[in-house]
């Protein structure tokens, strides 16, 4: 079966050693996500439903890479640090699924990796759709006989040949 991972591209994926979502055939799991900012911060410190469309956002963007979109949600894990706001959390799951709501949990946790997030969140999807197909590979160009990659994935299992007898240095 097919196996995709989709890495959006924190430093945390190469820190860790994860991948924002994975599709092996018709399922996705996608990590847990916390309400990033983008550059580096939580957006909307404190306020748990705009955190909970931001987590739902970045879920979304990984599922649609993916060949699917929240639609095809199947099950959501809601880790929240303040159970006391579980209200403006599910207001805002509730306006993504109310017309096909998925399996779902929240569950009160200790802390978040910075204070100021109240909340992550899980997702699992099936989609039976094919994925969208893998883009072909970036052609090697080569310099003194090294080949050069232009965009290096840290994930990736191939790497550069030997280098040949032909190589000044």
């Amino acid at each position: 079966m097919a196996t995709q991972r989709f890495f959006s591209g924190t430093p945390w994926e190469a820190t860790v050693g994860y991948c924002r979502a994975l599709r092996v055939g018709p399922q996705i799991f996608v990590s847990g996500t916390a309400p990033s900012d983008g550059q580096g911060g939580t957006h909307a410190p404190g306020d748990a439903y705009a955190q909970t469309k931001r987590c739902f956002e970045i879920i979304e963007t990984a599922l649609v890479e993916l060949g699917a979109s929240l639609r095809d949600v199947v099950r959501t894990r809601m880790y929240v640090t303040d159970m006391g706001q579980w209200e403006e959390i599910a207001k805002a799951h509730h306006e993504l699924f109310a017309g096909h709501p998925p399996a779902s949990t929240m569950v009160e946790i200790a802390g978040l990796i910075n204070p100021d997030m109240v909340i992550e969140i899980e997702v699992e999807a099936y989609c039976e759709s094919a994925p969208p197909s893998t883009p072909a590979p970036i052609a090697h160009r080569t310099i003194l006989g090294r080949p050069i990659d232009p965009l290096p994935n840290p994930y990736s299992a191939s790497r550069p040949p030997e280098l040949d007898e032909g190589c000044l240095d």
